[in-house]
């Protein structure tokens, strides 16, 4: 099993590229579902999430002609050798669930095991569930598994519960190719979301109103290929900028715009970092040492919780005290026991995080328990004296394309052991 050793100390200066969203390209993915012509992607980011992604589909009938080494994947759904996917994947990974709606509404019927992935909190699909059986989805529960049926889906009023990005994407797929229209109300508005959309716009599906809380659907009788290139991942962007600013150095991280990240620039200027915002580009400029900030997660456009954990890590060297709270997952703060073998000085009370910023870290052999997790424990070990080891990174490889390699390229002593 693969760690990670970091010798800190090194401000980290200079500009990296980032990888094509993990969070958009999955969704999109399971979306070519909805065509038997063949669906074309580029800047697919190589991630294990997304091998298992194209495994799934491929155990489905799907064909994969695989270019990740080169971020370019084409499929091909003409026709599937199977309805079911199955447990052995599908709890491998949470996002796998999406695969329901497009599967449902193209081929009338779909067996999905019920997901697995991080394990940072409960995260129900019953939302996901309700939205589909609105559109006349028949449902049940069988042996761990997800039964649906429909002759054909049914446009609908479909008002969400809660704004949940995956009964989202879920429901925004299996609706277009539903009959007659649907109006998807508290819908999230991640820019996921609107990438999504956008694919879906590109096979030919009627869709306006992504990034608001209503999107309209008109279903169509079938959709064709397409050609598209996912968007740049804005919570590796943000966990790079994070090191910049941590490590009191300046990083600049090219491929997206700021007004995906706006919540996270603000809470760093709040910090006391310097941000510069360009059309595809984003700079962060250390100007001392952070000065504690409060942050609760929220649906976007709040702050984000998975770029929770990495402002944690900025905070544990803070002037001051911080309160970090978390609001959308009850589970995410697994990686606070091991920043506190650094030396950090936090306490949880609740769903929320009491962070007294210390004026040093010192290097650990630390293990990491989920994907952001692994991120706040190498940005740690970046600032920490001494040399920190982080176990069990295949977490990290779930969303993080090379990520040590592009580190190095801004100056940091990381190196990945077999």
């Amino acid at each position: 099993m693969d760690r990670m050793r970091i010798r800190g100390g090194r401000p980290l200066k200079g500009t990296v590229q980032v990888s094509g969203a993990k969070n958009s390209a999955l969704p999109i993915l399971f979306s070519s579902l909805l065509s038997g012509q063949e669906c074309r992607y580029r800047r697919v980011p190589n991630l294990q999430d997304i091998r298992t992604t194209l495994k799934l589909l491929g155990q489905l009938g799907v064909q994969v002609d695989d270019g990740l080494t080169q971020n370019r994947v084409s499929l091909r759904a003409e026709k599937l050798d199977s309805l079911e996917a199955t447990y052995d994947l599908v709890r491998t990974m949470r996002a796998s669930v999406v695969v329901l709606g497009p599967m449902l509404a193209r081929f009338g019927q779909a067996k999905v095991s019920l997901p697995g992935g991080c394990a940072i909190g409960a995260r129900p699909i019953n939302f996901h569930l309700t939205g589909l059986e609105r559109l006349g989805a028949e449902i049940e529960l069988e042996s761990g598994y997800v039964l649906a049926r429909a002759k054909r889906l049914v446009g609908n009023r479909v008002p969400f519960e809660f704004p949940s990005v995956g009964a989202t994407e879920n429901v925004l797929m299996a609706a277009a190719l539903a009959k007659g229209e649907s109006l998807l109300e508290n819908c999230a508005k991640e820019p996921e979301i609107v990438d999504l959309a956008r694919a879906l716009r590109a096979m030919g599906a009627e869709i306006e109103g992504e990034g608001t809380e209503t999107i309209r659907v008109q279903g169509k009788d079938s959709l064709h290929g397409c050609d598209h290139e996912i968007m740049g991942d804005r919570i590796e962007a943000g966990t790079f900028l994070a090191a910049g600013f941590l490590t009191g150095g300046s990083v600049r991280v090219e491929g997206l715009g700021w007004e995906h990240l706006e919540a996270v620039l603000g809470k760093f200027e709040e910090s006391g970092a310097r941000i510069g915002r360009g059309e595809n580009h984003i700079e962060i400029f250390s100007q001392g040492k952070p000065k504690a900030t409060d942050i609760t997660t929220l649906p976007f456009p709040g702050f984000p919780t998975d770029m929770q954990a990495q402002f944690m890590s900025v905070m544990t060297v803070a002037e001051g005290a911080s309160m970090i709270s978390e609001t959308i997952f009850e589970n995410r703060f697994m990686h606070v026991p091991e920043l506190c073998r650094l030396g950090a000085d936090i306490t949880i009370r609740g769903n929320t995080a009491v962070v007294r910023g210390v004026s040093t870290l010192v290097g650990a052999p630390l293990m990491a328990t989920d994907l952001r997790a692994s991120a706040s424990l190498i940005l740690c070990g970046l600032v920490a004296s001494g040399e920190t080891e982080v176990s069990r990174i295949y977490h990290l490889d779930r969303g993080y394309e090379s990520m040590e390699k592009k580190l190095v390229t801004l100056g940091a002593d990381i190196e990945r052991l077999k």
